[in-house]
């Protein structure tokens, strides 16, 4: 049957188009490429069951090929389901990194109208998907309040036609959220998404107030506020890395579950914004990013190990591409990309793009993944020109050097990103900081999973399933994957 290879330190691995894999010894895998694997040996039976030979008609394997490749593209069937709207681009911090380079807190003529928000609402329900999710983006969107109560509340009276499984999300910074805005976020079920980049002097380094100070102790009363009146676990953070990170994950890891963290989510920077300005200030390579996250993981791990549920999110992410038939909604990891028919995001003028960096690119004058405005019809913007030319070179199974590479099924294409570093849409991947860095820590759990005993799997599977380890038994997968 069909399949890509790749060498590794002392095996080679094999992937199908159905996301299956097995560790070989380089000696079995030379065996298995010249046909000399005998029915006899385990291998064997591993090498059928996931799709790599057949023995009489090739009829059955095909299909069930077919349906785990199904089942892997299965995010295609409900189209755009994540809508962000930019409610301001007011904003009262001025963070290095902003990637939006938001406006002053007092700035005018940059906050969405209800008219234009009414609009958005409206062709947000258009969607085919059955899922909605609105994540109210800024700037600082409490600057905007009234206009998200509108969106929440006119778009719960228009959901009583169809019927969505709908979900709010306000990414905020939380210095500014007051107990009346969280009463009402918990009577309308918001959730909250905030930005805590570890320790004191890392999170203040960043994330500055307009005058210059650092935000990590209003961040923190934020903190606290949210959690007496949402459920804990309605708010959530993320981090993003900067040079002063580096070295410092396993640091931020234990400070994270100080703050009563369950989960972390290892986020290098983009460059768009202020992050492209401060480069030589915050930026890093990505073998430099590669190392700290390697370090968070091992740490995180010995964690686990020792009784403390705690989960680094993107690896659950990769995880779960790699050991079950399921995909996952993170557009990055989509092919073809989530850009347009993943996710998109309306600014606060009205204008949509297919994804935040299209619209961080537009901030700087490249319109290029402009998609429509809200005034414009469902079909003409998101079967436009913009989303099908983002679309028509973003499948992985026909990009240059994708088109081989074993991990393709555990990957995506980022037009807008490549677009922003190559220039190019297609990107130059020998060249490609995404496919370093996805490929690093595949590889990486690669390693781990060949060598895993039982314990190590628990806490795998207790990831992926977001099951208490306490109630994982381990399920022996070491043998399906690893041929000793």
């Amino acid at each position: 049957m069909p399949f890509k290879f790749l060498r590794l330190k002392n095996k080679t691995i094999v992937t199908n188009m159905g996301g299956d894999f097995l560790l070989l010894p380089d000696d079995v895998f030379r065996r298995f490429v010249n046909y000399e694997i005998q029915q006899s040996e385990r291998v064997y039976l591993d090498l059928k069951a996931k799709h790599f030979i057949y023995d009489e008609s090739p009829h059955l394997p095909i299909q069930l090929l077919a349906t785990q490749y199904r089942t892997k593209k299965s995010f295609l069937r409900n189209f755009t389901s994540l809508h962000m709207i930019v409610v301001t681009l007011r904003c009262n911090q001025k963070c290095r990194y902003c990637q939006v380079s938001s406006e002053h807190a007092d700035a005018e003529q940059f906050d969405m109208t209800s008219q234009t928000a009414k609009k958005c609402v409206d062709l947000i329900f258009k969607t085919p998907s059955p899922y909605v999710k609105i994540e109210f983006q800024g700037g600082e969107p409490l600057l905007n309040f009234e206009v998200i109560k509108y969106i929440v509340e006119y778009a719960e009276s228009v959901n009583r036609q169809y019927n969505k499984d709908l979900e709010f999300v306000i990414c905020t910074n939380l210095v500014l959220i007051t107990d009346d805005q969280l009463v009402y976020c918990k009577d309308h079920g918001i959730n909250i998404s905030t930005s805590i980049d570890g320790p004191p002097d890392v999170h203040n380094g960043n994330r500055l107030t307009e005058d210059g100070r650092g935000s990590y102790d209003k961040v923190l009363k934020g903190l606290e506020k949210a959690r007496r009146i949402l459920d804990f676990n309605k708010v959530a953070a993320l981090m993003a890395t900067t040079k002063a990170s580096l070295g410092r994950f396993p640091e931020i890891v234990d400070h994270y579950i100080l703050l009563g963290f369950h989960r972390i989510f290892f986020r290098s920077l983009n460059p768009y914004g202020r992050a492209r300005k401060h480069q030589k200030i915050l930026g890093y390579s990505t073998d430099d990013f590669l190392q700290s996250c390697c370090e968070g993981l091992e740490h995180i791990i010995k964690l686990n190990l020792a009784g403390t549920h705690f989960v680094e999110e993107y690896s659950c992410l990769l995880l779960t591409r790699m050991l079950t038939p399921f995909t996952t909604g993170y557009v990055d990891l989509q092919s073809p990309t989530g850009a347009g028919i993943g996710g998109v995001i309306y600014d606060y003028d009205g204008r949509i793009y297919v994804a935040d960096e299209g619209r961080m690119l537009a901030k700087e004058g490249d319109t290029k993944f402009l998609m429509g405005h809200v005034d414009g019809q469902f079909e003409a913007i998101f079967g436009g020109a913009t989303v099908r030319r983002t679309i028509e070179v973003s499948c992985v199974e026909c990009l240059p050097q994708c088109i081989d590479c074993a991990f393709q099924m555990w990957c995506g294409a980022d037009p807008v990103r490549n677009y922003a570093i190559q220039g190019d849409l297609v990107g130059h991947r020998p060249t490609n900081e995404f496919c370093r860095k996805n490929m690093g820590i595949v590889k990486y759990w690669l390693e781990k999973l060949d060598n895993a005993d039982d314990a190590l799997w628990d806490v795998i599977w207790s990831w992926v399933t977001a099951v208490p380890i306490s109630t994982i038994c381990s399920f022996g997968m070491k043998h399906s994957i690893c041929e000793a």
